[in-house]
């Protein structure tokens, strides 16, 4: 028997099947667009995230090889301590006091030293009626200078200035420095060595 022909019918159903596989094809194609689009994306991403990282880690490292830790060694029986950092040539250093304490910022170079004698004197009129000996801290902004290569630099800290007094047969009593000790680092100004020595300066 001879197969009939398609009618109309069959002929508009088979057309749109047709056109149903090219539109899924067609969808197919996008989606697989958008995937690759989106891999290239996070792909570019996380290579940029990773340039940030290595940027701030080389900002951070450039950061510490500047940053300043002075040490110190008590010398002529404790009225100096000498400065020094092992890993920068400081030679100078500026050290500002409380606005309590009514003093200039004192100087020295080209050996850093910080002398009893640019705050004994201070120090003592505050600590004076109590017991001879007398331990404490006392607050200061250090700014030491140095030079790296043809750049000069600056490194700002606070630092704790070990000191103690005791009483002697002639002159009443002596101050002695024991040594320096790192409080904070940040941004350090008048304002807050003022506020530190607010809170510890003795009664």
């Amino acid at each position: 028997m001879n197969e009939m022909p398609d009618t109309a019918a069959e002929k508009a159903e088979a057309a749109a099947i047709r056109r149903r596989w090219v539109t899924l094809g067609e969808v197919v194609a996008i989606a697989g667009l958008i995937i690759s689009a989106l891999a290239l994306w996070s792909s570019w991403a996380d290579h940029r995230a990773d340039e940030a990282d290595r940027r701030a880690e080389k900002a951070l490292a450039a950061k510490a090889k500047t940053v300043v830790l002075l040490t110190s060694t008590p010398q002529r029986g404790g009225e100096e301590l000498a400065l020094a950092d092992a890993a920068h040539p400081v030679q100078s250093i500026t050290v500002t006091f409380p606005t309590a304490f009514g003093l200039s910022p004192q100087t020295s170079a080209p050996t850093p030293t910080i002398s009893a004698r640019w705050f004994a004197a201070k120090l003592m009129a505050m600590t004076d009626g109590g017991a001879d000996r007398r331990t404490g801290r006392l607050p200061v902004m250090i700014a030491s200078d140095y030079w790296d290569g043809d750049q000069h630099i600056t490194d700002r800290a606070i630092y704790d200035i070990v000191w103690q007094t005791e009483g002697r047969l002639l002159l009443g009593r002596s101050l002695k420095l024991d040594g320096l000790i790192l409080r904070e680092r940040g941004k350090p100004d008048q304002a807050r060595v003022d506020a530190l020595w607010t809170k510890i300066r003795p009664s």
